[in-house]
């Protein structure tokens, strides 16, 4: 099975997609998990499927974008048994598992509508599924493809493999797998087989997140969520199936997997992955200490960091490349990707102030005005194309010197027809706002924005003064400052802040 790509056919095929009914797209991407604040790998993604998101929705397809929340944090990687990192950060932040669930889910709807990120149409829950989840483990049993072991489910991948393809997405072979296996790690000696993975799990007496099942008191592995929910609102199979590559193995393989098994088809008909961001060249880790928080992006308070950058130029940055391409951060690209923007914007401005005037007698540039209206053909064809979006960027770098000449008297409108020259004039509103999502700064500014930013920046300072990290806290008071925000600790240990 290959990535996704739908070469040419997006506007000529309505067939290619028909998970619901004729017209429909069913699209299901992985969300986040709200064990923490959201960082810069996480802006990949989201970023990428709500160009995808917009573009379907551009070409007439009605289309039911579904993006969970994962707050149960029970994780399975690979090499490693389940870890639940949810209450292993809410007994560090002393907060209930729940309320520290509310917070980093609200903090992530928060940076992502900086992005102009678009509201997925269902964003479920994996808490709030988990009698879905228990049904489809109970199904999977049934059909012999699971076992129970003190109080845990396991999938047994070794039958599977009999009569089906694991390892068909990542192109991992079984018996590869099963070589390299370590049995010393926690949990494997309750497996049939190495490489089988979780359904569920038997809740220890101090595990803090619990439910009720056949089996005993515990909580449901990593990859039987996305499953559930995905079939729930989706049905057995869905068009779109997308996520981060690091998900391609071992989760998206194990959703196929126990999808096949409970369900009896393959669940996406279409698999894409974006591709990292890596830091410098290097990947993004907390090993090597350059994990770069999306506030601090923001804010420009982080190491890494040579300033604050804003929303809009991520989102810019990212759409540059390829989302099946590998993305390098560095200060110098995210500030190239501003003034690019910049760029861009300046021309669209430009344009929407020009009117046509045709010169009776004056002949069109026959050269000009086709190339002009290539440039705009193709991105259609680039976007139907696996979604290129860096080829649309790059084509609308082309026209914009087309533009800045008409403005200077470099090259005089009438040129170009009229009917190329509104051509033109849509395909910028299109493409630049509709599709890319990209908005002028000015647009992120409004006083109950700024005040959430404040206030987010507040609770980051005191953090910083609870850890008696006073270089950070003085950090965000000086720069406040700088802009005009005068921060105020009042004598009740709270905050306030007024603009100058």
């Amino acid at each position: 099975m290959s990535e996704l790509k739908i070469y040419n056919s997006l506007q000529r095929q309505k067939e290619v997609f028909t998970s619901l009914y004729p017209g429909h797209v069913g699209m299901y991407v992985c969300g986040p998990t709200v064990s923490g604040e959201s960082h810069l790998g996480h802006a990949r993604p989201y970023i990428t499927f709500d160009v995808v998101y917009r573009y379907l929705q551009f070409l007439g397809y009605k289309v039911r974008y579904v993006r969970n929340i994962t707050d149960a944090g029970h994780f399975e990687e690979e090499g490693r048994e389940a870890e639940d990192k949810i209450a292993k950060r809410a007994q560090l932040e002393k907060l209930e598992p729940m309320e520290l669930v509310q917070k980093y889910t609200n903090l992530f709807h928060w940076a992502f509508n900086q992005f102009n990120c678009l509201e997925p149409s269902i964003e479920p829950t994996a808490t709030g599924h988990i009698i879905e989840q228990i049904e489809m483990i109970k199904t999977i049993m049934e059909k012999g493809y699971a076992y129970e072991k003190n109080g845990s489910v396991y999938f047994d991948v070794k039958k599977y493999a009999e009569t089906h393809d694991y390892g068909i997405l990542s192109g991992r072979v079984l018996e590869d797998m099963l070589e390299s296996s370590n049995r010393e790690l926690e949990g494997q000696d309750e497996k049939i087989n190495n490489v089988d993975f979780a359904l569920w799990k038997k809740a220890p007496p101090e595990h803090i997140m619990r439910w009720p099942s056949p089996w005993g008191e515990g909580f449901p592995g990593w990859h039987i969520e996305c499953s559930a929910m995905s079939n729930k609102y989706l049905g057995k199979q869905f068009d779109i199936h997308g996520g981060g590559m690091d998900l391609q193995f071992p989760h998206h393989e194990c959703e196929i997997a126990q999808s096949e098994i409970a369900h009896g088809e393959m669940m996406a008909r279409y698999w894409m992955h974006n591709n990292m961001i890596t830091i410098n060249g290097r990947k993004m880790g907390k090993a090597y200490n350059n994990t770069i928080k999306l506030t601090e992006l923001f804010t420009g308070n982080h190491h890494l960091l040579d300033r604050a950058y804003s929303p809009m130029t991520i989102r810019f940055f990212v759409l540059q490349t390829h989302y099946r391409s590998t993305l390098d951060f560095s200060n110098e690209a995210l500030q190239a990707a501003e003034k690019g923007l910049h760029r861009l914007w300046s021309a669209y401005e430009v344009l929407q102030k020009l009117t046509y005037a045709p010169l009776d007698g004056q002949p069109v540039n026959e050269e000009l005005d086709k190339q002009v209206r290539d440039w705009c053909h193709e991105c259609h064809e680039f976007l139907n194309d696996d979604f290129n979006t860096a080829k649309v960027l790059a084509n609308l770098f082309e026209l914009a010197p087309v533009i800045n000449s008409i403005k200077g008297g470099q090259i005089k409108i009438h040129e170009l027809s009229e009917e190329t020259f509104q051509l033109l004039q849509k395909t910028w509103t299109t493409f630049l706002i509709e599709i890319l999502g990209l908005q002028p700064e000015t647009l992120n500014t409004d006083n109950s924005k700024l005040d959430g930013v404040i206030q987010l920046l507040m609770e980051m300072r005191k953090e910083a003064k609870s850890r008696k990290d006073y270089a950070a806290s003085d950090k965000i008071r000086n720069q406040l400052l700088s802009v005009g925000i005068q921060l105020k600790d009042e004598k009740d240990g709270s905050m306030t802040y007024s603009i100058q």
